[in-house]
């Protein structure tokens, strides 16, 4: 019972061993949000500079080359190595709680991909201390990809190899994880939207990652070894790159935003205090922005030539997403309607995101008419709404996810003033930032240029923009604040602080390492309140108590990701001296080794005998 010893009478030694080899999905969930907020930090300085760099006319802040390095890396981080990550650790905090379960299907698997996302983030940035990071466009078209000089591309190629292969690995465990351990009672339609967000999200990612290993693979090898995929001169097509890419960059966007519409969903309905309105439309709204996610890949395409009737399809299949999406925004407000509000963090945050995502989806729609597209298209009408998506969508439900389930990840529940500073500070400065680029974009200013003229009418427009992504930064500086003076000063909360209806409130905050004593007894839809209302503390258990199964912790993951590190480094410097070849071998034999350990030994876990639980109950 060592492992239940609290981790402040431990030496750092034994807590950095313990997170190293963990495969406990709660200490995996912070291990992603700390490396996604890591890079969330970085991405976030990467755009400080664009922006100060386009504040004036002509400036000279950074060089053509730097700017193109910063909007390359800046995009290409915040969506694979913040974003994902930070769903990521939701996911692993909440879903196995949620669904009643003591660990996720894979315990192993949801370590390594961990560490693969983490070495895959990190090859990602190599670049800049090599002398040069990728530059060529976060989408990386080519041939201005397969033609880059130096490293960049390379890094960019084998660490979203890497990094993918991790999210990939993620997906499956968190599908296999959500159709096998459900609680007993828990069918289908009593999951808990964030639930039902993760699984349909999980599902995208095992169909829609694989077109992104594929487009790299042909990508690694045509910079790497001379072929011509992407080469019209060597008989390839440098759209087919679009396509690949495309196929899995469409659905990346809802693989981020429903889980994104989850958090919302969870938060609004405990803060309303109200059951969700329209819970089964929900959840095939949910299943149907999925399943469209694939069929409108080559809207991004429409400028390439593909023809009418192509462009047409793509088209309608595009603004038919607004009708599932236009569903939650009205079922959201219908939860709110008649709702004995409470107006916290969480809450603002929630709220601020209703208008806000709905003009994203506005101008969504905007873009998606192929003939106005021939307008909007590489102009920053396209970044505002992007961003109106993804930060107005993806972020604000992070930082709403995170003042919500910290006290359940932590004990601790967040300052609620500092809460509400960092809130007005990154809401205002978000709409002064991107709002005023849809009028840039009409105006005339391309995407990705590094200078404008003076007399173009764009100074006052970038100057607002600018100024507001500096409110961005001070609201996020006011959150690592808050983390930190919480974790210090704060005081510690019971199980449930909100008063909330699902079942990881219904367990001690933080969870202990097993998640539940006893498998709970789900009876329907928000089974906790359901229970609350017979006059129950806690849940019914489905089972007596009997000895738990635990997984045993393992090195393994770290080292075969870090195997997968080296070999990147051998396949990227092969072609300047063979020697480096030998990498290549040292780094899979690594890996490979791993594997055939982790095949050939048996780990069997052990066993928490039902004595020790009634003894720590008495306790």
């Amino acid at each position: 019972m060592s492992t239940m010893v609290a981790t402040n009478k431990r030496s750092f030694g034994s807590v950095l061993w313990d997170y190293l080899t963990t495969v406990d999905h709660k200490k995996i969930a912070i291990l992603y949000l700390v490396a996604g907020g890591f890079f969330f930090i970085v991405g976030g300085l990467e755009a400080m500079a664009i922006r100060w760099q386009l504040v004036t006319p002509m400036n000279d802040f950074v060089s053509a080359g730097l700017y193109n390095e910063l909007i390359t890396m800046h995009g290409t981080k915040m969506i694979f190595l913040a974003a994902m990550p930070l769903i990521f650790a939701f996911m692993n905090a909440v879903v196995p709680l949620q669904i009643g379960a003591r660990d996720v299907a894979f315990p192993f698997l949801n370590s390594l991909g961990f560490w693969l996302f983490l070495f895959g983030g990190i090859m990602l940035n190599v670049g800049w201390i090599t002398g040069g990071a990728a530059d060529a466009g976060w989408t990386a078209y080519a041939p201005l990809s397969t033609t880059s000089p130096g490293e960049g591309v390379d890094y960019y190629v084998l660490g979203l190899q890497i990094s993918g292969a991790g999210t990939l690995i993620g997906g499956i465990n968190f599908l296999v994880t959500i159709v096998n351990m459900r609680a007993p009672g828990m069918t289908y339609m009593r999951m808990p939207l964030f639930t039902w967000t993760a699984f349909v999200a999980s599902a995208l990612i095992l169909f829609a990652f694989p077109a992104l290993t594929v487009g790299l693979f042909l990508m690694m090898f045509d910079r790497l070894f001379g072929s011509g995929f992407f080469d019209p001169n060597m008989g390839g097509n440098s759209v087919i790159w679009q396509h690949l890419f495309w196929i899995f960059g469409h659905p990346e966007v809802y693989i981020l935003a429903l889980p994104a519409f989850g958090i919302f969903s969870e938060i609004i309905a405990t803060f309303s205090r109200k059951r969700l309105f329209g819970y089964s439309a929900m959840v095939f709204a949910t299943v149907l922005i999925g399943f469209l996610g694939f069929m409108v890949w080559a809207h991004h395409m429409f400028t390439v030539g593909m023809g009418p009737a192509a462009n047409s399809i793509f088209a309608v299949a595009t603004m038919a997403i607004a009708i599932p999406t236009g569903i939650k925004i009205f079922n959201w407000l219908f939860t709110l309607w008649g709702g004995n509000i409470q107006i916290n963090t969480a809450m603002l945050w929630s709220l601020g995101f209703i208008p806000t995502f709905t003009l994203g989806g506005m101008t969504g729609v905007m873009v998606a008419a192929a003939s106005a597209d021939y307008q909007f298209h590489d102009s920053y009408f396209v970044v505002a709404h992007f961003h109106y998506v993804i930060v107005g969508g993806v972020v604000f439900a992070l930082f709403a996810a995170t003042h919500y389930w910290w006290p359940k990840m932590f004990g601790k529940i967040l300052n609620e003033t500092l809460g509400k500073i960092t809130f007005w500070f990154f809401f205002i400065g978000f709409h002064m930032t991107f709002f005023i680029q849809h009028f840039l974009g009409l105006m005339g200013m391309p995407r990705r240029y590094w200078v404008y003229k003076e007399g173009q009418g764009l100074d006052l427009g970038n100057a607002i923009s600018t100024a507001g992504a500096f409110l961005m930064a001070i609201g996020t500086i006011v959150l690592l604040y808050n983390v930190i003076i919480t974790s210090v000063k704060g005081e510690k909360v019971g199980g449930d602080p909100w008063g909330a209806r699902t079942l990881e409130w219904a367990i001690p905050s933080p969870p202990p390492f097993y998640n539940f004593k006893q498998l709970p007894l789900v009876r329907g839809l928000d089974p906790l309140w359901i229970e609350k209302t017979e006059g129950r503390d806690g849940m019914t258990p489905a089972e007596p108590i009997g000895d738990i199964h635990m997984p045993n912790n393992s090195f393994l993951p770290f080292i075969m990701s870090l195997g997968f590190f080296i070999a990147g480094f051998g396949f990227i410097y092969q072609k300047y001296d063979l020697a480096w070849l030998s990498l290549v071998f040292i780094g899979m034999g690594i890996a490979l080794g791993s594997m055939l350990m982790r095949s050939v030994k048996d780990d069997l876990g052990y066993h928490i005998h039902k004595e020790d639980l009634v003894k720590e109950a008495k306790e």
